[in-house]
């Protein structure tokens, strides 16, 4: 009798087991080199989208149209929500919009927190109204523009993020994380 693992994630267990026994890299050392570069997907194309769109003049001409597409399509429906779904680009309109709202209010709490995007720094300890200073007409406007930009980007790329990470993981996991870990365990392993 085998005796199968039980529980919730049971079926996840055994499909990571079998990942990590095909790769031939610990799990936790998997995981960890997926989170890493995970992570690493995300900063780089914010970063280089933020700073090509500074260089190209992009990020406020885009986000600007997004936000007057939005605005033309309202007042075309005549408020009316199902002509405005008949439409099939519809969906992707409304996730563009999303994503030029999450973005402004990112912004908006990196920009206050660390005096970037054309954002005052706030003095530590205060609590800014990220609604209330996203409500405000037209401060969309050049690096808040391209911070926009850059997070609808990278938000767009998630699935190649995703899949760049599963497929790198396991070398990741063999050059750089493995051999780190053996260098700190080295020390406390006991000598026979």
């Amino acid at each position: 009798m085998t005796s199968e693992p039980k529980g919730r994630f049971a079926a996840y267990r055994k499909t990571l087991a079998a990942i990590s026994a095909r790769t031939k890299t610990p799990l936790p050392s998997l995981i960890l080199s997926f989170g890493i570069l995970h992570e690493l997907t995300a900063v780089v194309p914010l970063v280089g989208v933020f700073y090509g769109a500074r260089a190209l003049g992009v990020g406020e001409r885009v986000v600007s149209a997004i936000i007057e597409d939005e605005q033309n399509s309202n007042s075309q429906a005549g408020g009316s929500a199902l002509e405005y779904e008949k439409d099939g680009f519809s969906w992707a309109r409304r996730k563009m919009k999303s994503w030029v709202e999450e973005g402004d209010r990112w912004s908006i709490r990196i920009g206050r927190r660390y005096g970037v995007f054309g954002y005052e720094k706030r003095p530590p300890g205060t609590v800014d109204d990220v609604e209330e200073m996203a409500g405000a007409s037209g401060h969309i406007a050049g690096d808040v523009a391209n911070a926009v930009f850059a997070y609808g980007v990278t938000k767009a790329l998630l699935p190649l993020r995703i899949g760049a990470s599963v497929y790198f993981s396991p070398m990741f996991s063999r050059t750089i994380i493995e051999p780190i870990r053996r260098t700190i365990i080295q020390p406390f392993r006991r000598k026979l």
